[in-house]
């Protein structure tokens, strides 16, 4: 392991300044299939957005169970995805409350409609009255041939001429219905109708047997425009609620106010790092120099993993990384008193360190796994600002453990055996007590040797 560390510690650092300053890097997305960039990612609070909280409602005398809840947070995210926005978070709180946060949206009010949609889903025979998107349509004057349960799949493809249009495939009774409806009613409107609002109504242009229908719109150039394909492709995927939701509140985030998070979270931070930096260097001497080292070491390979797994950083998340910090440097102290009490009953130098290193671990290793236990069920039961200052804190523990234990100690295990390291005044150790341990007065100096003494 002595020969061993160094060279982890300058791989793992290489590694970690690459995925900090390198611009332009991509990882494999295994849940899309594709490459992702290397990013920071920043939350609803520090880069600004929507947050939006929902209530699905009873029906009858049925209530939403956990099951429910969670069909309808899968169906919501799923909407909420396809409108491209990057990084939502949608969350279940308690018994009948969903959670959604959208961090850079650039048009709340859309997503908001969209995903607010309670979700009855009809296919309505319209004959020859046409209907604009978003009219309201009669049940009772237009019954629906079927509903969205016969609904297989749906995407936005391309015609023979390379107009975007939408697809979508019914299942055998839906598109045994349709087929002998199209059959007799060419040239008539047919409706895709949401809560009773038409969300699109095409014409029948010829008899569809199969289920394999397809929805141009020859008024634009292209076919149909990119968002409103996407939301149509959306509503059919996803139109269905279990339960119907109602909004119970919204907040708004502005960029501005997210980047004065972001720049005031930075400034403590930075503020904090070097308050703890100037301690270590002021009351520990040399092992503050390099435990100093070690936590500027730690504060790269943290960021690193933020931008590579990635985690989506916000206030709690921060306050999470602050405070692995204090836990990183609180191994640092353990070990350097440790050190200094070796050296007070004369052991020599290296013997010191190592003595030091091995007597703190059993607190060190007790304090880290009571912490990472801990975080570990708040991630698990947590709400998700709870759940984002856990993952921070697992990740920032495990790595304070290996730059406290590993990479601290290497470079001591190298700077003990430097003659200009000597001196027993660079350990924080004064002349007094080593007159009190019995020692000889006199400027202490402190040898390389492991049978010498102060």
């Amino acid at each position: 392991m002595r020969r061993a560390g160094p060279l982890l510690i300058l791989v793992i650092g290489i590694i970690a300044l690459v995925v900090d300053f390198v611009p332009g890097l991509t990882l494999p997305d295994p849940a899309t299939s594709t490459d992702r960039p290397i990013e920071t990612k920043l939350g609803l609070d520090l880069q600004g957005g929507l947050r939006v909280e929902y209530q699905a409602l009873p029906v009858g005398d049925k209530s939403p169970r956990s099951e429910d809840l969670e069909v309808i947070r899968q169906i919501m995210e799923s909407r909420v995805n396809a409108t491209g926005v990057s990084e939502p978070l949608v969350t279940t709180q308690g018994t009948d409350r969903i959670v959604i946060e959208l961090p850079g949206v650039s048009d709340p009010n859309s997503v908001r409609e969209l995903v607010k949609q309670t979700g009855r889903l009809d296919f309505v025979p319209l004959g020859t009255v046409r209907k604009q998107d978003g009219d309201t349509v009669d049940e009772t004057q237009f019954p629906p041939l079927f509903t969205g349960t016969e609904l297989s799949s749906a995407q936005i493809g391309t015609d023979q001429l390379g107009k975007r249009v939408v697809n979508f495939t019914l299942k055998e009774n839906g598109a045994k219905l349709f087929g002998e409806y199209t059959a007799g009613h060419i040239g008539q409107y047919f409706a895709i109708v949401l809560d009773g609002k038409v969300i699109s109504a095409p014409v029948i242009n010829g008899a569809i047997p199969g289920g394999n229908v397809q929805i141009s719109q020859d008024s634009n150039i292209g076919g149909y425009p990119l968002k409103e394909a996407t939301n149509l492709v959306t509503v059919l995927q996803f139109g269905s609620l279990p339960f119907p939701v109602r909004e119970l509140s919204s907040q708004t985030i502005s960029a501005t106010l997210g980047e004065q998070f972001f720049n005031q979270s930075l400034l403590a931070g930075a503020v904090g790092i070097l308050l703890v930096i100037l301690f270590m260097l002021i009351y520990y001497r040399l092992p503050g120099v390099v435990s100093s080292f070690a936590l500027v070491y730690y504060t790269l390979v943290v960021l690193a993993l933020f931008r590579a797994i990635p985690v989506t950083l916000t206030l709690a998340g921060i306050a999470g990384f602050v405070l692995s910090i204090g836990m990183a440097v609180d191994a640092n102290i353990l070990i350097f008193e440790r050190m200094k009490e070796e050296m007070r009953v004369g052991k020599s130098l290296p013997a010191a360190v190592e003595a030091g290193f091995g007597r703190a671990w059993n607190s060190i290793l007790d304090s880290n796994v009571s912490s990472l236990i801990t975080a570990t069920i708040l991630y698990l039961f947590g709400s998700s600002t709870i759940r984002g200052f856990a993952l921070v804190l697992i990740l920032g523990v495990l790595v304070s453990m290996f730059s406290a234990i590993v990479v601290t100690r290497s470079i001591l295990r190298w700077v003990v055996l430097r003659s200009w390291s000597r001196r027993a005044g660079l350990y924080g150790v004064s002349e007094k007590e080593f007159v009190a341990a019995g020692l000889p007065p006199g400027r202490a100096r402190l040898r390389g040797e492991a049978r010498s003494r102060v």
